[in-house]
């Protein structure tokens, strides 16, 4: 997959963070499991982690045209010590 994009859906931690800004991506579904949606968008396949919780209008199935709402959210940060900075 050229993109993996992490989803929490969690309610708790959606209300912690107040407003959290989205985003969209529109195409065919190509995969779907329990966890995970796979859409087609362009020339490349964007993996999208899903839950239960997701609310689902219309029948989701392979090959059905999907506009996903989702938002992205860091699971961790590494920080890099310049180099040059310490000559």
């Amino acid at each position: 997959m050229k993109k993996i994009i992490i989803m929490t859906l969690l309610a708790l931690s959606i209300s912690a963070f107040g407003a959290v800004k989205t985003y969209q991506v529109t195409g065919p579904v190509l995969e779907m499991t329990d966890s995970t949606i796979v859409v087609q968008k362009g020339k490349e396949k964007w993996e999208i982690s899903k839950d239960a919780s997701a609310l689902v209008k219309g029948e989701l199935k392979v090959g059905s045209k999907v506009t996903i709402e989702y938002f992205m959210t860091a699971k961790s940060i590494e920080a890099k010590e310049d180099k040059k900075a310490k000559k």
